[in-house]
């Protein structure tokens, strides 16, 4: 008995509790009116400063929950349009899972933040919705941000706000915040987006911008378009096609547009002699023709070849400079061949252009330029020689399928050889007389041609199983062997056995990586062939036994990328020596270079003041010391001693 009299009076002493015990007591004490949410000022203290309140909820009815289910946007807006009077902002709600109360505090929230129009619901209506909790203690975390946190802070515990029931005034950042709202929405009505754009206020802002941004670029809204007075045009009678009087004037046919043709055919047959720049009287014409029939009267056996020693030659080779007047202008266009008179007593040089033009040139005459222009041709001439037995005659070839001999005693270009179908490259003398020619064709073939027969047919047309045949050339000693150099290879032919089909080559010069410009033999014994390749190299092989396959014997690196406004190089040998050839050069200052068949190179012909392009065809007379290179603009340059 005094254990319990000594229980019972502790029970019923009133001692002081703690702060702690004094909440757990009040938490775990039910209350009068279990329908009425109640928390004490303490409690509200409690939630402001700790983030942390204890409510009492009780279970929403269904009839209720659907009647509080989230509302759509528009419907959200008109719900809460008519609440008068200014609210506190919700704070947001955590429950834990299960309890269908938090996803309508969260609601209720999330609707009062995003409202379009600044309009927030008021406590009261959380109030009511958690007035039908159940007596059961359930927690509730209140989650502020900084903001939030910074507001209350500042207005103390002076402000008599109340979270739960809705009867507090908006702090500063609120009605900050309510007129932004208020400021966007006013903003996005003005710009009369559609409605998935207003729908998308429930999406975030991220995606609000997204289709704002959409919608302003890919409107399909038509802009009105500008109305200006539009000006009106004065018309002339001419353009009105009316006579002054007023009376339309007939219509006039349509014309045909004339086809012009770049390279306009030449009629076949003899032309004559006539040149091409009118300017030129008839006397002086007269007077070169029988300038150039004089220096033609010269004995075969005078222009014979010698081989000087190599140090006199680089002495001679040395004395050799361009002059002022040893430049000008000789065709029109770029120049394809270049060929020189052997007369010794006065330098005759000529030149071949693109348009077919042949232009001569007199560097002794004493009339203004002395160059005379014919136009035996209608497309490039790309070879060119003075007959070495007969050097009044000189031959010319042409793409356009025809070969000409421009006869100065008879004062026409007659024609040699012509054909419809094919076009042609290069040619060379195969006698000594000058009489048989052997012609080589772009499409691969290579044709004789007798000069002694009447007619402008080939006496036999061979088929030399090659794409194409830029150049041939004849063998100085044994005149029955040419070479023809076409897209990637060189070969070595015996006219004597040649047949329309099943050629075959005596001898195959290897190493070639691309298409070969040119190939020459060396002009006294025909030991050594120089070659002109795309892959940037000149190379010289050794033709005194021919072979079937004839190995490089000297490979020299040089720049023959000329591109597509230069015509290509095509190295070629002096005829005063057999083992030096001249080429034109890429090299800056401009220059024409001569190199030996070694590949040391002997000598560069340059002048700053008078040669400043690229001379890409030259050629050397064959018994002086001259040199003449043309370049692709119609231009001669002659150096001489």
């Amino acid at each position: 008995m005094p254990r319990a009299e000594n229980e019972a009076g502790t029970l019923g002493a009133e001692e002081p509790l703690s702060p702690l015990a004094r909440q757990r007591t009040q938490e775990h004490t039910p209350k009068e009116n279990p329908s009425m949410n109640y928390v004490s000022e303490k409690a509200e203290r409690r939630a402001v400063f700790r983030k942390e309140v204890k409510v009492l909820l009780t279970p929403l009815s269904m009839e209720e929950e659907k009647r509080n289910k989230r509302l759509p946007q528009k419907r959200l807006l008109e719900k809460f349009s008519s609440n008068e009077g200014p609210s506190e902002r919700e704070p947001k709600v955590k429950k834990s899972r299960g309890d269908p109360t938090s996803q309508q505090i969260r609601d209720v929230s999330y609707k009062a933040s995003s409202s379009p129009r600044g309009v927030i619901p008021s406590m009261s209506s959380l109030h009511n919705t958690t007035s039908m909790v159940s007596p059961t203690n359930t927690s509730v975390t209140v989650d502020h941000d900084s903001e939030n946190n910074w507001d209350t802070d500042s207005e103390g515990s002076n402000s008599n706000v109340s979270y739960l029931d809705g009867s507090s005034q908006l702090s500063a950042y609120e009605r900050k915040r309510l007129k932004n709202i208020t400021e966007n929405a006013n903003f996005f009505a003005s710009l009369k987006l559609s409605k998935p754009i207003l729908d998308s206020f429930t999406l975030g802002t991220h995606c609000l911008f997204e289709y704002i941004l959409f919608d302003y670029f890919h409107s399909s809204r038509v802009k009105p378009k500008k109305t200006e007075a539009e000006t009106v045009r004065r018309r002339s009678m001419r353009l009105q096609r009316v006579d002054p009087s007023g009376v339309p004037l007939p219509e006039i046919p349509a014309q045909p547009e004339p086809v012009i043709d770049e390279y306009p055919q030449l009629p076949p047959g003899p032309l004559p002699m006539v040149p091409a720049n009118q300017s030129k009287s008839s006397e002086l014409t007269d007077a070169f023709l029988d300038t150039w029939t004089k220096i033609s009267q010269i004995n075969p056996n005078d222009t014979e070849k010698h081989i000087c020693n190599l140090e006199r030659y680089k002495a001679s080779l040395s004395h050799m400079i361009l002059s002022e007047d040893a430049v000008t202008k000789v065709v029109k266009n770029r120049i394809y061949s270049v060929a020189i008179h052997p007369s010794e007593s006065r330098t005759l040089v000529a030149a071949g252009d693109k348009s077919g033009q042949i232009g001569l040139w007199d560097l002794n005459s004493k009339s203004e330029d002395g160059v005379y222009v014919f136009i035996p041709h209608s497309q490039p001439v790309s070879c060119m020689y003075f007959s070495p037995f007969n050097p009044v005659h000189l031959l010319s070839l042409s793409h356009d399928g025809t070969v000409r001999c421009g006869d100065v005693t008879r004062a026409v270009f007659e024609e040699v050889y012509r054909s419809e179908e094919n076009s042609f490259s290069s040619f060379d003398f195969l006698a000594d007389n000058a009489s048989t020619l052997v012609v080589g064709q772009w499409d691969g073939d290579v044709a004789i041609v007798d000069r002694r027969t009447p007619g402008t047919s080939s006496e036999l047309t061979a088929n030399m199983n090659s794409k194409t045949t830029r150049t041939v050339h004849v063998h100085p000693v044994n005149r029955q062997y040419f070479i023809a150099a076409g897209a990637v290879n060189v070969c070595i032919f015996d006219a004597r056995y040649l047949k329309p089909n099943g050629n075959k080559p005596i001898s195959f010069l290897s190493g070639h990586t691309k298409s070969v410009a040119s190939a020459y033999f060396s002009p006294i014994t025909g030991n050594r062939v120089v070659t002109t390749c795309a892959d940037d190299t000149l190379r010289v092989y050794d033709t005194s036994s021919l072979s079937s396959t004839i190995p490089v014997l000297t490979a020299v690196r040089h720049n023959n990328n000329t591109g597509r406004w230069l015509t290509r190089f095509r190295a070629i040998w002096d005829p005063k020596q057999e083992d030096c050839f001249v080429v034109g050069s890429m090299a800056r200052p401009r220059q024409i270079e001569i190199f030996q068949d070694t590949g040391e190179q002997l000598h560069s012909f340059y002048n700053v003041d008078y040669l400043g392009s690229v001379c890409s065809i030259n050629a050397v007379h064959p018994t002086k010391n001259i040199l003449v290179g043309g370049n692709s603009s119609g231009r001669l340059h002659v150096f001489k001693d």
